[in-house]
């Protein structure tokens, strides 16, 4: 992939680095960030604020873009022009882009990095020297063109989903939050603290893995959307209780599947809730944060409202528990979720 040196010699570390980051941008490194904010006809910092919005370290002075960033910085502005986008919008949009497909990114090559070692295409053992970054690199490249059709096509999926989700919560306020009433589930590993410490860290990383991608697929199963993963915690959402309901049973049922994952506790809660920037806020996401904490390791509790919601349905079985106080929430009470009999 990378070309040897003039004397013939091996290339070295950052040659090859730098061949790597040239191959996938498309071409060489030939522009300052001055040169590509004048081709543009923007200030140097409005050019910045765009780059660090998607999450680009500040380079410098140094020759260290590509004729794709001219390209995409001219896209970004012919997207503002276009959409009538005012600074704080185009900011968020393109904010957005960056922190989602930083850890997308992330997750992607250390999958295949993985992949590639247990097939012994590459050894990491010598800390990624150049030759295992010759080789790694050239697998990558070949995954590239499929990658990159999946990702767009992904994305137009998930945009098309979010703009029904979207009609109907309802419309949007002038800060691009949308509210509506969803019910949130919170699911968390009992004594993961605990386990932290004694396992050695690549168990721990497969147990946080195993345990992210089983819930993850139980809730995009049952009909929800995963808002975020923490470690040993999930936020998931759903439109109707009843979903809600059958996912976290779901959940401690397929989980309990697997004797190296450890017992779940879970909190529903319904009611009014913020949506912006793919996150949710609110008093119902903290209630549902609050129920998590008082559950017994293998339960689900819900709140009066997702009662209600399930109250005569057959599938579901609902015992009610005593009133606790709870700081900056009142008395709560709170039901056992079970199956029905």
């Amino acid at each position: 992939m990378t070309d040897p040196t003039p004397d013939g010699s091996a290339p070295t570390h950052q040659r090859v680095i730098t061949g790597l980051q040239e191959s996938l941008l498309g071409g060489p490194f030939k522009y300052t960030r001055d040169e590509v904010a004048a081709d543009a006809g923007v200030p140097l910092e409005a050019a910045r604020v765009l780059w660090r919005s998607m999450g680009y370290a500040d380079v410098g002075d140094a020759v260290a873009f590509t004729e794709e960033d001219v390209g995409a910085l001219h896209r970004m502005l012919h997207l503002i022009s276009v959409g009538n986008l005012d600074p704080d919008t185009a900011n968020d949009l393109v904010r957005g882009l960056g922190q989602t497909t930083a850890r997308l990114a992330d997750w992607q090559i250390n999958s295949i990095a993985g992949l590639l070692e247990r097939q012994g295409v590459i050894d990491t053992a010598d800390g990624l020297a150049a030759r295992t970054l010759e080789s790694f690199g050239d697998e990558l490249e070949k995954l590239m063109p499929d990658l990159e059709a999946l990702l767009v096509y992904v994305w137009r999926r998930a945009v098309a989903t979010a703009v029904t989700r979207a009609a109907a919560v309802g419309g949007a306020s002038p800060d691009g939050s949308e509210s509506g009433v969803l019910s949130v589930g919170f699911a968390d590993m009992v004594g993961y603290t605990r386990l932290s410490r004694r396992l050695p860290e690549d168990e721990l990383a497969r147990l946080v893995q195993r345990f992210e991608a089983v819930s993850s697929d139980v809730v995009a199963g049952g009909g929800g959307r995963l808002v975020k993963t923490v470690g040993d915690e999930v936020l998931f959402v759903t439109s109707a209780a009843e979903d809600a309901a059958l996912i976290a049973l779901r959940l401690h049922e397929t989980h309990a599947e697997d004797d190296s994952v450890p017992e779940m506790r879970i909190g529903i809660a319904t009611g009014q809730v913020v949506s912006r920037m793919g996150d949710v806020f609110g008093t119902t996401v903290n209630l549902a944060s609050r129920l998590t904490a008082m559950a017994k390791p293998g339960a689900t509790l819900v709140d009066p409202e997702t009662k209600a919601a399930l109250e005569g349905d057959p599938r579901f079985g609902l015992r009610g528990q005593r009133g606790r106080t709870v700081r900056g929430l009142g008395v709560m009470r709170s039901f056992t979720l079970s199956r029905g009999q």
